[in-house]
């Protein structure tokens, strides 16, 4: 069940400083997907994840990546999406581990107060449709459309502590 970080939960980007949840927080809304590099259904969602964080990319929401990876891994696995959106690497999956999540891939929305608004875990559309939705309606902006026909099916997802 996903529960609020610690606001003092460091989040380590690939490329510059580690930083807290309320540091993070202070000026925007916090969207990330997480993902394992090391399973299939992490892969298989990479595209769509990709392009749901690409939607809210010019609103008033930090969108990132958090991978279950050291830095050069999530360079790897990520490619081109590495260094188009920010990238949190939690190798240890402590922040995974601090949030409760107990399928991976998710979809996790933080509120400005540090707390979880809303999280889906594994790939259900409907879900993460919901929280994007709701997001979109919070920041006044136009939500991603999604599932298309180049979306992968329904899926459970992988254990998020490996």
């Amino acid at each position: 069940m996903p529960r609020d970080p610690s606001p003092d939960l460091l989040l380590t980007p690939i490329s510059g400083t580690a930083r807290t949840v309320e540091q993070m927080l202070t000026t925007f809304h916090l969207l990330f997907v997480v993902i394992d590099p090391f399973t299939h259904q992490s892969a298989w969602i990479l595209p769509t994840a990709g392009r749901i964080l690409q939607t809210f990319e010019q609103a008033d929401v930090r969108i990132a990546w958090l991978v279950t990876a050291t830095a050069d891994e999530c360079r790897q696995f990520l490619g081109p999406w590495a260094n188009d959106l920010m990238t949190f690497a939690d190798p240890e999956r402590v922040a995974v581990k601090e949030l409760g999540l107990e399928r991976l891939p998710a979809l996790v929305h933080l509120g400005m107060e540090g707390k979880v608004v809303a999280a889906a875990e594994g790939w259900h559309p409907a879900e993460w449709k919901a929280l994007t939705d709701h997001l979109a309606k919070v920041l006044s902006w136009q939500g991603p459309n999604f599932p298309t026909a180049k979306d992968p099916g329904p899926f459970e997802g992988s254990p998020a502590l490996g």
